[in-house]
């Protein structure tokens, strides 16, 4: 009944009082054992006290066979509470006991040979866990003679303990020989074998399936790991095909499981379970949760079972265990595993985490209680918003949100809020638009500036549940598009960076409780950076809505019904306006960018790769439309601040953005350097003094350096790292460009692979570097000795080739080059070569399509122009020709390109005036003339023009 207590009252009135010698005085003793019941293996002083009562009860039972019923009641109790004694390592404390009740079970009068023959198969196994084999040969002896005559059923599970003992051998034998003796006696029906044959025949079979099964099970989640592994990359893509192949496996190892479950092996459960949990890892997202439910609830119970030691592995199966239950909704499932998990989570390490979670489940089960703390009611606000349905207006959802805000800053919150409510903007609209946009940046700074206090005023009471919910507030609010809530959200819970809760923990006493607080500063920290990634989101957000890129500079508004006159003096007199509000623009660019890079600080902090990748991804992102405009140079020192950033914490697996982000790198920083292309012949050169040449050269030599550090990443020859020949391409023509401003030659190139240079290390590089080297010539700068163009072509032929764009590229450069040094025969190969890809060349996104149908085009185009150079008077290479200009226009208005479609055309025009004067040959002209005029219209109605992949 759960009072122990008194239970211990009044034994120990019953044994002072004199008691009779019945079984009631046996039953004391039991009753007495049961008060020290073992709960775990760290109090062995309460286990003693268990067994000596237990053991009393027994000695006394053996006295009298009329009670010799209490020696199976003592087994059973003894039996039902020494669990936490049967993992592995723990067993040899069991041994001293357990041979007493074994020897006290097999006295004549006891039934149930069964339950005595468990328990030998248990002692048994208790001396191999102790390693004392002598003793357990002696004892399996006694074991096997008793369970075959009584129970034979248990022989087979005997054997197979008996067969892992290598120093019982002659033993097994013995009963071999019996059994054969047995078979072949004349009163066997079965036919005559000998002795020694059958001997043999057993002892083969016993080897090839001792091989053994826990060895065989072990090698079957090896080759299930080892079938996962071959997967690789393709893991991190989450294709449908690469789910369904990890799926499969996992339901192989449920098999295997099973299959180690009969096999009662703890240490092979333990090793399919944790192959298991392993593979389970990347499918634990939000949407593939239900995959691996089935599988994690097996592992629990079984961890459970054998109260395996693997003690924060169960922790953690607990924890997945319960956020897919509660995102099923099934919150008392959650609760009991959440529960387990606090419950082992012996060195603390997802204490605080766990706690949280049951504490926010708990608050859910309250129907009818009012909740005391703010912190409850924000909680318990924020789990009605996320369960809310995409039916629900998100006038409801905000509502929600923003009530849950309130609570945790009263006053403050809403003042933040109402910073982008226009309805509190002082009306402005009289005086001009211009006016109005000043008034709404002052009152939206002015507002935001009522957040800084709030720390001050409620102090730092709870600080660290209050970081998670105002993190929960925004990613709830990020999640349902309630913009406004979700950016008031991440400026509070950012006030808590930077201060006092997010300094590192100072070293302790203990270490324990030491390493307690670095993982849950650690953690803290992740949060921060996830809302800084958000709230940088949701900055640009609002950019967007004022109409404004990140990064960009607002436009003054227009009013088309106004002459341009009248806008100017519109204008006249708001320049102190406009320009308020271009500041509060740009601060809000600033603003954004400064959390992008506290966030890749926070990643190089604690040494998190995937944080400071995450960082490049959206900073690379949400810039490209700086990058595509050359305006790199604007935001070099951020790019700067993720290079570093990147260099020590490592590329997160991921080469093509790191790759991607040392181009964009190196161009904002050489960009300024590279003159313009066509200087006006009366400007005066100025001469530079030697500290600022110095600076440029020292510039340029930095950009040659993050180039080359690009170069020698790997270069898709390792399968988890591959990095697109196009975006290598892109780096090795920066890096040409930086070698002509520092005025460097590239080697003795010459486009053999007998040179000991690493500046090209691999043909396709090689090939690269000499298409470089031959744009950059004939600009007014520094010229390379070139390679020679043949050369190019041969290794452009060997080339192994993974991207059809790039290829055509390729060889659509070289026939250009090849016509500039007037080679008609290169030309024509090289032309001929690129249009061949017409049909290879796949493109799987809409740009790709367009940028191969524009090489096509220019390679067609070029291969006409060569032929008009080479006429020599020859009429029907004209014709030939011409026919090139019109395949050309065809390609450009598949591509959408107005340009090529019209220079196709004027080429045409030009290479069909000798035919104009035929009516004959006007006639042959008028099909391929509609061509061109069709090619030029739907050129021109292109709704979606592309800019061409020019590297000409």
């Amino acid at each position: 009944m759960g009072f122990p207590e008194m239970s211990n009252d009044c034994l120990q009135m019953f044994f002072r009082g004199k008691p009779p010698v019945t079984q009631f005085f046996g039953r004391a003793y039991l009753c007495q054992s049961q008060l020290y019941t073992p709960v775990s293996t760290d109090n062995l002083e309460q286990f003693e006290k268990f067994i000596i009562h237990l053991l009393k009860a027994i000695d006394f039972a053996l006295g009298d066979t009329r009670y010799y019923f209490l020696i199976y009641n003592a087994s059973v109790i003894y039996w039902r509470n020494i669990r936490p004694f049967l993992k592995p390592g723990f067993r040899h404390f069991l041994i001293p006991s357990l041979t007493q009740i074994v020897l006290a079970l097999k006295h004549p009068a006891e039934e149930d040979k069964d339950w005595t023959a468990e328990l030998m198969i248990e002692l048994l196994e208790c001396f191999l866990d102790a390693s004392r084999f002598e003793e357990a040969v002696d004892f399996s002896s006694t074991a096997a003679a008793f369970i075959k005559e009584n129970v034979p059923g248990r022989y087979k599970q005997l054997f197979s303990i008996m067969v892992t003992l290598r120093k019982i051998i002659q033993t097994l034998c013995f009963y071999f020989y019996a059994d054969t003796f047995r078979l072949c006696s004349p009163m066997s029906s079965m036919p005559a074998i000998s002795p020694e044959a059958s001997l043999a025949n057993l002892w083969r079979l016993l080897s090839r399936s001792w091989m053994d099964q826990g060895k065989e099970i072990e090698l079957d989640c090896l080759e299930c790991d080892c079938e996962v592994k071959k997967l690789g990359p393709k893991i991190e893509t989450y294709a449908k095909s690469v789910v369904e192949a990890q799926v499969k496996v996992i339901r192989k190892l449920e098999l295997i499981l099973n299959r180690a479950i009969r096999l009662r092996d703890p240490n092979v459960i333990q090793a399919v379970c944790a192959t298991q949990w392993n593979i389970c890892l990347p499918l634990l997202q939000p949407n593939l949760q239900h995959h691996v439910r089935k599988s994690l609830l097996a592992i629990a119970e079984i961890l459970e079972k054998i109260d395996s030691m693997l003690i924060l592995l169960r922790c953690q199966v607990h924890m997945e265990i319960a956020r897919i239950e509660e995102k099923g909704d099934r919150i008392e499932a959650a609760m009991e595993h959440l529960q387990k998990a606090i419950d082992l989570d012996n060195n603390g390490q997802y204490n605080e985490y766990l706690k949280m979670a049951f504490h926010r489940l708990n608050l859910n089960t309250i129907l009818y209680k009012s909740l005391d703390r703010l912190e409850d009611q924000a909680s318990l606000m924020v789990e009605q918003a996320k369960k809310g349905t995409p039916k629900d207006s998100v006038r409801k959802k905000r509502s929600l949100l923003m009530n849950a805000g309130r609570a945790l800053a009263p006053e403050a919150f809403q003042i933040v809020l109402d910073s982008e409510n226009e309805a509190k903007v002082a009306s402005s609209k009289s005086k001009g638009q211009i006016s109005y946009l000043c008034a709404r940046a002052e009152h939206h700074t002015r507002s935001v500036e009522k957040a800084d206090g709030h720390l001050k005023r409620i102090g730092h009471e709870n600080e660290k549940e209050r970081i998670k919910l105002w993190s929960e507030i925004a990613k709830t609010a990020r999640k349902q598009g309630v913009w406004d809530v979700c950016r008031a959200a991440c400026r509070f819970c950012l006030l808590y960076d930077d201060c006092q809760t997010t300094k590192t923990p100072k070293r302790r006493k203990s270490k324990s409780s030491d390493l307690c607080a670095i993982l849950q500063y650690q953690d803290l920290l992740r949060t921060l950076a996830e809302v800084r990634f958000i709230n940088a989101e949701a900055t640009i957000h609002l950019l967007r809505t004022e109409g404004v890129e990140f990064n960009d500079q607002p436009v003054l508004p227009v009013d088309i019904n106004l002459h341009s006159s009248e806008q100017v003096s519109l204008q006249t007199g708001h320049e102190a306006e406009w320009s308020t509000y271009s500041s509060w623009i740009s601060n809000l660019s600033k603003y954004a960018m400064e959390n992008f890079l506290r966030a890749a600080r926070i990643g190089e902090e604690l040494n998190e790769a995937w944080i400071v990748h995450n960082t490049v991804v959206y900073i690379l992102n949400h810039n490209k439309h700086l990058i595509a405009a050359k305006r790199q140079r604007e935001i070099v020192e951020s790019l700067q601040t993720l290079f570093s950033a990147v260099k020590n914490t490592g590329h997160c697996g991921n080469t093509t953005i790191f790759v991607t982000l040392c181009n964009a790198l190196a161009r904002a920083l050489i960009l300024p350097w590279i003159p313009k292309p066509i200087p006006k012949p009366d400007e005066k050169k100025v001469t530079e003094e030697g500290p600022v040449k110095r600076k440029k050269v020292s510039a340029k030599v930095h950009e040659k350096l993050v180039c080359e550090f690009a170069m020698h990443l790997p270069n898709g020859s390792v399968p988890d790292e591959p990095v697109p020949i196009a975006m290598r391409q892109q780096v090795i023509a920066t890096w040409v460009k930086a070698k002509q401003l520092v005025q460097q030659q590239i080697g003795k190139w010459q486009g053999s692979e007998d040179e000991g240079n690493d500046e090209g290390s691999s043909p396709m590089a090689k090939l690269f570097i000499g298409l470089e080297m031959y744009s950059c010539n004939g600009l007014g700068l520094m010229d390379f000795s070139l390679p020679s163009l043949s050369n190019l072509v041969k290794m452009a032929l060997e080339c192994n080739w993974t991207d059809s764009l790039v290829q055509l590229q390729t060889m659509t450069r070289l026939a250009h080059f090849a016509y500039t040094i007037h080679d008609h025969e290169l030309v024509t190969f090289c032309t001929q070569k690129a249009l061949d890809l017409d049909d290879k060349a796949l493109g799987n996104t809409e740009m790709k399509k367009k940028g191969i149908q524009q090489m096509l085009s220019i390679a067609a185009c070029t291969q006409g122009k060569s032929m008009m150079e080479n006429l020599g008077g020859k009429k029907h290479m004209r014709a030939v020709a011409s026919k090139s200009f019109v395949e050309s226009a065809r390609f450009a208005g598949e591509a959408g390109d107005i340009d090529l479609a019209m220079i196709a055309g004027r080429h045409f025009w030009n290479a069909c005036l000798p035919f104009i004067g035929s009516s004959a040959d006007r006639q042959q002209l008028k099909l391929p003339t509609e061509v061109i005029l069709k090619s030029i219209i739907k050129a021109s109605e292109s709704k979606h023009k592309q800019v061409m992949y020019c590297f000409l």
